[in-house]
């Protein structure tokens, strides 16, 4: 009998991932899996649920939420800040910064910048996207008490070290 989806165990798909217009925003490609721990917050909360139980062999669709995705967008998370926060450096739209806040470290996204000020976003970019996934479960099996302890699959599709 076949192993099926469930905590720790090491699990190998292929996957693409759409937005709701239809967009290709990430795949596997067939040289490269994606490898993982399952039960161990490695993938959206949406996309355990529908691949819990799952066997070797197995392809689905799945349409997931943004609340079971990455979250809505919190519009409390649009902060504009001076620009002298920022020294010398060159802000342009796009870069990354972790940000220290009252919650901790963050990571924030540049979304404008003027002379005096620029706004960040902290939210995840695909924070309040609804996304459908395709996948195809290739392989399922008992994690090695090694790849449970460092927290990741090693070999084909996982971590070689």
């Amino acid at each position: 009998m076949s192993e099926t989806i469930s905590q720790d165990k090491a699990v190998t798909i292929h996957y693409t991932v759409k937005n709701g217009e239809g967009v290709t925003l990430d795949q596997s490609s067939e040289e490269r899996p994606l490898a993982f721990i399952f039960g161990r917050g490695m993938l959206i909360p949406g996309l355990e649920k529908v691949l819990e139980g799952k066997t070797a062999g197995e392809e689905l669709n799945a349409d997931i939420t943004a609340a079971d995705a990455y979250g809505e967008r919190h519009d409390g998370l649009v902060q504009t800040v001076p620009r002298n926060l920022f020294g010398d450096q060159d802000v342009n739209p796009g870069m990354q910064f972790r940000a220290t806040t009252d919650h901790g470290e963050q990571s924030v996204m540049v979304v404008e910048v003027t002379d005096t000020e620029v706004t960040v976003d902290g939210n995840h970019p695909l924070a309040g996207v609804d996304l459908s996934f395709e996948v195809k479960v290739i392989d399922v099996r008992e994690a090695t008490a090694e790849e449970l302890d460092h927290g990741h699959v090693h070999g084909p599709g996982g971590v070689d070290h």
